[in-house]
């Protein structure tokens, strides 16, 4: 996998009538909230952009939160995201399976570290 991240990016406001800048085809995305870090959505899609777009919409409607799942976040200028072009669906899935492990193991190691620097009372 020769691929990188593409730079972080603000989501763009549905007001102003700006789109995600995403690849069209298949990759992996992350969603990140700007000022926490916090990591809001990671996936992999057959179209990034579509996947992307659908994460931010404003679903106001009582009857469609029954079907679909709730906005990401009341502020959507509070997010980010990344993404990472993949040549096909299954180097996609592949790669965000590999992603996904790789944070595992960085996520364990840091609470290693923090759980081996407390001493004991």
């Amino acid at each position: 996998m020769d691929q990188v991240w593409s730079g972080w990016k603000r989501f763009p406001d549905a007001e102003s009538g700006d789109s995600v800048e995403a690849p069209i085809g298949p990759g992996v995305y992350e969603v990140r909230h700007t000022l926490t870090g916090r990591l809001i959505a990671f996936g992999h899609a057959g179209n990034v952009a579509n996947a992307i777009a659908e994460l931010k919409m404003d679903r106001t409607n009582p009857f469609t939160r029954l079907f679909k799942p709730a906005p990401l976040t009341s502020r959507v200028s509070d997010l980010e995201y990344r993404t990472w072009a993949a040549a096909s669906r299954a180097d996609a899935k592949t790669a965000a399976q590999r992603l996904k492990g790789l944070r595992q193991v960085a996520w364990r190691r840091r609470v290693d570290l923090g759980t081996s620097t407390r001493q004991p009372h």
